[in-house]
């Protein structure tokens, strides 16, 4: 019996993924239940496990785009599993596999090839871009429209490739996704970015006293995040436009937290939430952000880990960056951006001394957050940050961090 496995529905919006990778050759013995393929939404690398065991076909090639409900393999149940390595590629050659053969199409290299339809030739000359200049990927090479859209122009002389190296290879659905979003929200957003500065010695003190103790006993670091997720979960309590959302003529309010958090995962950047964050304590905050950060860096974030969340935080600071203009993660309205922590001199009661420095940076849709709002929102995160024995701790430490 021949077995037609077709790509499960990963998610309620998500209609196309990409074969990532094969994880088995062709003409293999598969279990039931063993993982074939990584297939790339785009919102996260899933794995395809085989419905039935037998030997396998494929139907569809890495880097193929397929949509929910197609088949992308046929698995033989009636073939024989081979008892050695052998056996397996004895039984991938037997007659009585009867599933059909896979037939590689070549490229040919026509009249077509590197020629623009009507459609493409109008945008490519709108842009100033010369068909030569980009591949097409339709039938024989052809430049479809698609192509032409997507058709970035030069900047300034085009460069000379002769005898240097070049790679190309085609973007990940999830890095495509992201750039897509990245561009929607530069262009269908009022974004607006307002700065502050953070004095971390109250959180450099408090780590340095407790860190060891906290690890000892919850099995997780005392890390930096929850004193940023904690003071953001009270800065929405405070200013609530900034936990909104337009939707079409409506603004979306919502009283609960979910904070998202930027991770950078294997297949490029991933943003899990961190669901109801206003209930957490110190350490349900560290305990869900290493659960979601070891989830994203082994590829096994779901979709639903990344979906639904109101706010986000990124740190840039752990790769370096001193200041940045982070993009808001649509829909959402705004994004807190933590950089890296700098000795600098700075004055205090009139005299200069070296604290550790944060700067912070808060992008937002001023479509329907303010200038008070904003402005109001990140003096009350820099508050409870360099006060956090008074704002998140209710002045008991040891009971805020469950010691």
């Amino acid at each position: 019996m021949i077995l037609e496995m077709k790509v499960p529905s990963p998610g309620e919006s998500i209609t196309e993924v990409e074969i990532a990778e094969w994880l088995v050759q062709e003409g293999d013995y598969v279990e039931k239940d063993q993982a074939i393929a990584e297939v790339d939404s785009d919102k996260a690398t899933l794995e395809l496990p085989a419905e039935a065991s037998g030997t396998v076909t494929f139907k569809a090639e890495v880097g193929d785009a397929v949509d929910v409900g197609e088949v992308v393999c046929l698995i033989d149940t009636s073939a024989i599993k081979p008892e050695s390595v052998e056996g397996a590629k004895a039984a991938a050659t037997k007659p009585e596999v009867t599933a059909t053969p896979k037939v590689e199409t070549p490229t040919n290299t026509t009249y077509a090839t590197g020629s623009a339809s009507p459609a493409a030739k109008k945008i490519l000359s709108e842009k100033g871009i010369e068909a030569t200049t980009i591949s097409g990927t339709g039938k024989d090479g052809r430049i479809t429209k698609e192509d032409a859209v997507k058709a970035v122009p030069a900047m300034g002389q085009q460069i000379n490739i002769e005898g240097r190296g070049v790679s190309r290879s085609k973007l990940s659905m999830l890095r495509r996704k992201v750039a897509e979003r990245l561009v929607t929200a530069k262009n269908e957003t009022a974004m607006l970015t307002t700065f502050n500065e953070v004095d971390m010695s109250p959180i450099f003190a408090l780590r340095k006293q407790y860190k060891e103790t906290f690890k000892e006993k919850h099995g997780v670091g005392l890390g930096f995040m929850s004193f940023f997720t904690l003071a953001v979960v009270r800065a929405l309590e405070l200013f609530p436009a900034v936990n909104s959302m337009i939707d079409g003529k409506e603004m979306i309010s919502y009283d609960f937290c979910d904070i998202s958090i930027a991770v950078s995962g294997p297949k490029g950047l991933m943003v899990p939430v961190i669901r109801n964050a206003e209930d957490l304590s110190f350490k349900g905050v560290e305990s869900e952000v290493k659960r979601l950060a070891i989830l994203a860096r082994d590829g096994q974030i779901t979709v639903d880990e990344m979906t639904g969340g109101t706010f986000t935080i990124t740190n840039g600071g752990v790769f370096g960056s001193m200041l940045s203009t982070p993009i808001i993660n649509p829909p959402q309205s705004a994004i807190l951006g933590m950089h890296n922590i700098i000795e600098r001199p700075v004055a205090i009661n009139s005299e200069v001394v070296i604290r550790p420095i944060m700067y912070v940076a808060l992008s937002y849709d001023h479509r329907i957050i303010d200038g008070k709002e904003s402005v109001g929102f990140l003096v009350a995160v820099k508050e409870a940050l360099e006060n956090p024995e008074e704002f998140l701790m209710d002045n008991d430490v040891k009971k805020a961090l469950e010691m």
